[in-house]
């Protein structure tokens, strides 16, 4: 299980404009939930950048906010602006150790599938589950060896190796991942389409002079 310290500011003022100028000064505000009342903070942009490359569920976080107060945090939430490239808003929720939390985790392909090789393409239909454990047991993430594969095989939700002290939430009859043919484009469908009824309506035209009387 991964964990990661972080260093959060109070932010007793929740304004509008209180929050758009905490972001010109490259701090992004954040709410901290969990067994009491919400705790509106800042967190830097740039050690949260530093720190975490991408933003998941299953990485428990040591909050310390001023120095004096330590909370142990998941991600739950997230605003970020694509345009810019930056996180606008968090929602951290707080954890209890020793008490079971549901959360998510990302589910990693290994392997080139024998079926690439055969001419085919990978289809990654999922690429997290809902899982329910201890903190402690939070997995970093589910790694799944595709090399085997080959062209309509698949794996599902149920052939993710999990330990006792896990237990999967999202269905096990899921498809992770299938190995596909190659997809004929819209384009070439329908002018294939096309030739066939103008082959068959050109074999449907009587010959010339045939059924006169």
């Amino acid at each position: 299980m991964e964990q990661k310290t972080l260093a959060g500011y109070q932010r007793p003022d929740t304004k509008k404009t209180v929050t758009r100028q905490l972001r010109k000064e490259g701090m992004i505000p954040a709410v901290i939930y969990g067994h009491s009342e919400p705790v509106s903070i800042s967190i830097s942009a740039q050690e949260f950048e530093k720190k975490f490359h991408s933003v998941s569920e299953n990485t428990i976080i040591n909050l310390n906010v001023d120095k004096d107060r330590k909370y142990d945090v998941l991600v739950k939430d997230y605003q970020e602006d694509m345009i810019k490239n930056r996180i606008l808003h968090i929602d951290f929720y707080e954890i209890e150790r020793g008490k079971v939390l549901r959360t998510h985790v990302p589910v990693h392909l290994e392997g080139v599938p024998q079926g690439v090789k055969e001419g085919g393409i990978v289809e990654n239909q999922l690429h997290e589950v809902e899982i329910e454990c201890l903190p402690k047991d939070i997995p970093e993430s589910f790694v799944l060896d595709i090399s085997g594969l080959h062209i309509g095989d698949s794996l599902h939700v149920s052939d993710i190796p999990v330990s006792d002290s896990v237990k999967i939430l999202t269905s096990p009859e899921h498809s992770i991942v299938v190995i596909t043919t190659m997809k004929v484009s819209a384009v070439e469908t329908e002018e294939a389409e096309e030739g066939e009824v103008e082959a068959g309506g050109a074999a449907e035209e009587p010959a010339e002079g045939e059924g006169e009387e």
